[in-house]
């Protein structure tokens, strides 16, 4: 169960917030510009978001930047959103070092260019110390290949003799998975008005709230984060047990 901070003592932060950062090309064809513009626009509010997530005291942030499905968007778009995430990492490193943030990239990488493979890598090495904000992007991520690289880890093990097949449990199986020692996300916002979670983190999402908003994600901003955390705030989360039970595990606290 999450054991949440409080926000000036009225609203509850996860502990792990994950975002499904959606519209930054429909907010742009709305305005007449380019999809890559766009783009632009939604990674000036990723750097107000990961600002504000750490002054909030949210332990984990996971931003689903790019999907293994979103390679089949025109190569032009693909090309400009692998420079853009390319350029970020080598603009950003450096101010999200000294914020003590911890960035960790999850995906595939296996279709990254080498140079991005090793600035990835950098960052990585780079942070890994900080005791800040872990700041996750999932880039050329699928919740179902996390689920199958797993299984195939798992199966490699028990053909050389390392597990019994009778010893795989629930909980062993989620320590194959990506951000296996992360807490699993409390809350999920999606933007620009989809009501689905998209092939993200389908295991850890389990016991996930969803919050949805129309809001596409270049015009997201702090007020319509704390909406979504007023949200969260107010949801009673039984984990399978009754309300009665949670109020009894909460006075033995």
């Amino acid at each position: 169960m999450s054991n949440p901070s409080s926000i000036s003592g009225t609203l509850r932060c996860p502990r792990h917030l994950a975002v499904i950062m959606d519209g930054n090309g429909r907010w742009a064809q709305q305005r007449h510009m380019s999809r890559v513009l766009g783009h632009r626009e939604g990674l000036k509010v990723v750097r107000k978001i990961v600002k504000k997530c750490g002054e909030l005291g949210i332990e984990v942030l996971t931003l689903f930047a790019f999907s293994s499905e979103n390679w089949r968007r025109p190569i032009g778009e693909v090309r400009s959103l692998m420079r853009l995430f390319a350029n970020a990492l080598k603009n950003e490193i450096a101010k999200l070092n000294k914020n003590r943030v911890q960035l960790r990239v999850i995906g595939k990488r296996d279709r990254f260019s080498k140079a991005l493979r090793r600035s990835i890598e950098e960052a990585h090495d780079l942070t890994l110390g900080n005791d800040g904000l872990k700041l996750v992007i999932a880039v050329d991520y699928s919740g179902q290949w996390d689920i199958i690289q797993a299984v195939r880890a798992l199966i490699r093990q028990v053909k050389t003799g390392v597990l019994q097949s009778d010893v795989i449990t629930q909980d062993l199986f989620a320590t194959y998975l990506s951000l296996s020692d992360l807490p699993p996300p409390d809350l999920l916002i999606r933007t620009s008005g989809e009501y689905r979670i998209s092939n993200f983190l389908l295991w850890q999402l389990a016991y996930t709230e969803l919050y949805f908003t129309d809001t596409l994600w270049p015009d997201f901003n702090e007020e319509i984060l704390n909406e979504a955390l007023l949200f969260y705030s107010q949801r009673e989360r039984r984990f399978g047990y009754t309300s009665e039970q949670l109020a009894k595990i909460d006075a033995e606290a």
